[in-house]
C-alpha cells in the first residue's frame, strides 16, 4: 500500500472515530433529556492526530464545546445523514423536535444544524448553561470571533439563534483536504485574486514614491508585534488605509500585487460593478458581505477606480443623494474597522470623499515615469534576448514620448508580435512607432514621428 493510502486510511479512521464522538455525545443528551437511560459523556482523545480536522483541533486547542460546534458545522458536507440518524431514534413515528433546532436547505436534504442545535447539545433545556454558551458564543469561542462558523443572519423578528450553521468555505476545504481554497469572483464575492510574476526589481517608480511603498510593507512585517507584543492595541486602530492616486499604468495595481507577493499575502482587487446596486441597502449588504469574509484572512483588499464608491459627498438633493451619502458613510465605518491593509486606487486625489482621506495612514502618488523612468521601462520590458534594430534609440523613445508604462508594455507587444509574425530576427524601429500612433490614438492623442 503507498503512502498515500497509508495516509487516506488513517484519516479516515481518525474522521470516523470524530463524527462517533458527535454521535454518543448528542444521544448523552437526548438520554439525560429523555431520562431514558444513563450514558456516560464520552471523550475525546487526538493525541497522534494527522488528518486535517483533527490537527486544526489540536493546533487550535479548541475546546470540548468548541470541537462538537466545529462537528456539527461539518456533518452536512462530512456525514449529512447522521443527525437525522440519531432523531429517528428517539422518535421513530416522526414528527418535530423543536427544542433541537435544525433546518433544510434548498437541495439539501439532511438537517442542517443551526444555533439551536448548538444549545440543545452542548446544554439541553437548562436555561443557566444555555445563557453561559450564548455569552461564549457571542464572545468568548475563537471559531466565532476567527469567522470560522458562522451563523447565518435571520430575518428581523426571528430568534437569532434560528439561524443555520455554516462552516467557511476556506476553512471548509483545510478541514477536508487539508488545503485551502482560494475564493473564486462571484455575486457573493465581488474580488478577484491578483498575482504576478514580477519582482520588486521590475517596478519603475520614482525614490519618493517608493520610499512609502516601503512603509506599508514594514507594517504589513510588523503590526503583530506593534499591537501584541508592544500591547498598542488600546491606542491605535486595527488596520492600515492607503491610498494610490495616478494616471492610469503607472504602477498601482502592480504595487499592491507585490505587496502580497513579498509578504504572503492574497491580494484581492474588489469588482465595484458588482458591489454598487441601484437598490436601497443592497450596496450596504455586499460591502457587509465582502468584509466579513476578508475580517480575519489577512487578506489586502485592493479598490481600484474607487471614486465609484468612495467619492465625496453631495448636498442632499433628494433620496438618491441621502442613500449615497449612507453608503459612504457605512464604508468609513467599515474600513475603520477593518484589521487587515485597505488600498484605494483612484486617477485623482481630489475625487476621494475627504472623510476617507482624513484615515489614511498614507497617500501616495504614482506620477507618470519621467525621461530616465520611461528609459528603464523600455530596456526591462523589451525582451532580453531578441535585439532591435541599429536605428532603434531607446534613449531617443524614453525622451520625445511621456508615456506610461502600461503603454510601454502594449507598445513592446505590438511591435513583438509583428516581428514574429514577419519572420525577422530584430525588433524593427517602424513597429514599435506603430504601436506608440496606437497608443496614442486610444487616448485621443495626436503625436508626430
Amino acid at each position: 500500500m503507498s503512502n498515500t493510502a497509508t495516509a487516506n486510511t488513517i484519516h479516515s479512521t481518525e474522521i470516523q472515530m470524530l463524527f462517533q464522538y458527535l454521535e454518543d455525545y448528542i444521544t448523552y443528551r437526548l438520554n439525560s433529556e429523555f431520562k431514558i437511560k444513563t450514558t456516560k459523556l464520552p471523550e475525546l482523545h487526538l493525541d497522534a492526530a494527522t488528518s486535517p480536522i483533527a490537527q486544526f483541533i489540536v493546533s487550535t486547542k479548541l475546546s470540548e464545546a468548541e470541537v462538537i460546534i466545529l462537528l456539527l458545522a461539518l456533518v452536512p458536507h462530512i456525514n449529512p445523514s447522521l443527525l437525522q440518524q440519531i432523531i429517528t431514534v428517539f422518535f421513530p413515528d416522526g414528527g418535530q423536535f423543536i427544542a433541537f433546532g435544525g433546518a433544510t436547505g434548498k437541495y439539501h436534504r439532511g438537517i442542517i444544524p443551526t444555533g439551536e442545535t448548538i444549545l440543545y447539545v452542548l446544554a439541553g433545556n437548562h436555561l443557566d448553561d444555555r445563557m453561559t454558551l450564548l455569552d461564549y458564543i457571542e464572545s468568548g469561542s475563537i471559531l466565532f470571533k476567527e469567522q470560522i462558523v458562522y451563523l447565518e443572519q435571520v430575518p428581523i423578528g426571528e430568534p437569532k439563534m434560528s439561524g443555520r450553521l455554516f462552516v467557511d468555505d476556506e476553512y471548509l476545504s483545510l478541514l477536508t483536504t487539508g488545503k485551502v481554497s482560494k475564493p473564486k469572483l462571484s455575486q457573493s464575492f465581488p474580488a478577484s485574486l491578483i498575482t504576478t510574476a514580477l519582482k520588486w526589481e521590475d517596478l519603475v517608480l520614482q525614490e519618493k514614491t517608493l520610499d512609502q511603498i516601503q512603509e506599508i510593507e514594514t507594517w504589513l512585517s510588523h503590526n503583530e508585534v506593534l499591537m501584541n507584543d508592544w500591547n498598542m492595541k488600546n491606542n491605535i486602530k486595527p488596520g492600515y488605509r492607503v491610498m494610490f492616486y495616478g494616471p492610469p499604468g503607472t504602477g498601482k495595481t502592480l504595487t499592491a500585487g507585490l505587496l502580497g507577493k513579498y509578504t504572503g499575502r492574497d491580494v484581492y482587487r474588489i469588482d465595484l460593478s458588482m458591489v454598487v446596486s441601484k437598490y436601497i441597502g443592497e450596496t450596504e449588504k455586499n460591502l457587509s458581505s465582502l468584509f466579513d469574509k476578508a475580517i480575519n484572512k489577512d487578506w489586502i483588499l485592493f479598490f481600484d477606480e474607487a471614486d465609484a464608491i468612495f467619492g465625496k459627498r453631495t448636498n442632499v438633493r433628494d433620496a438618491h443623494d441621502k442613500y449615497a451619502n449612507q453608503e459612504v458613510s457605512y464604508l468609513l465605518q467599515r474600513i475603520e474597522a477593518h484589521p487587515g491593509l485597505v488600498i484605494l486606487a483612484s486617477n485623482f486625489k481630489t475625487n476621494i470623499d475627504a472623510a476617507f482621506t482624513r484615515r489614511f495612514q498614507s497617500i501616495i502618488e504614482f506620477k507618470p515615469p519621467g525621461v530616465q523612468e520611461r528609459l528603464q521601462l523600455w530596456q526591462k520590458i523589451l525582451p532580453q534576448n531578441i535585439a532591435v534594430d541599429n536605428d532603434v534609440s531607446l534613449e531617443d523613445l524614453a525622451r520625445k514620448y511621456a508615456i506610461t508604462g502600461a503603454n510601454i508594455v502594449n507598445i513592446a507587444q505590438y511591435a513583438c508580435l509583428k516581428t514574429i509574425a514577419k519572420k525577422q530576427d530584430k525588433i524593427q524601429r517602424n513597429y514599435i512607432l506603430e504601436g506608440l500612433k496606437k497608443e496614442y490614438t486610444k487616448e485621443g492623442k495626436t503625436i508626430t514621428i
